[in-house]
């Protein structure tokens, strides 16, 4: 396969069961695991194979995640080595829940993505020798 670097985007919904904290925040383990989401999809597009996570070079967490907030995670390799992807990711809140609304379930959609996580990350590949 070619080892043209590729960019992915994942968006989820962040549900009540993913609140950890009180005031429904979210844990920031939640969002290190839809970098690894989009690590798994930037490997099996990039080589066929899911890998495996290796480590964090950098984990930055910049702002609150809570229940009924939408993010955006992106993820991009950087560099390819012979068994090892370097990769960035990045999280975004592209809508924003309403915490104190009158029913709940308001939401207003963000002008501008807030950015709460940012990391850098190395994956290996298990199938090449």
């Amino acid at each position: 396969m070619a080892r043209k670097p590729k960019k992915v985007t994942q968006r989820v919904r962040m549900s009540s069961a993913d609140a950890h904290y009180a005031g429904g925040l979210v844990d920031g383990a939640r969002i290190l695991a839809l970098f690894g989401d989009v690590a798994t999809e930037l490997l099996i597009r990039s080589d066929g194979e899911e890998g495996l996570f290796r480590a964090y070079e950098s984990v930055e967490f910049l702002a609150p995640v809570h229940a009924g907030d939408f993010i955006e995670a992106e993820g991009e390799i950087l560099r390819f080595g012979r068994t090892s992807r370097k990769m960035k990711f990045i999280a975004r809140k592209i809508i924003a829940a309403d915490r104190v609304s009158n029913p709940p379930g308001k939401a207003q959609v963000l002008k501008k993505p807030l950015v709460v996580c940012r990391a850098v990350g190395t994956c290996v590949i298990v199938g090449k020798k």
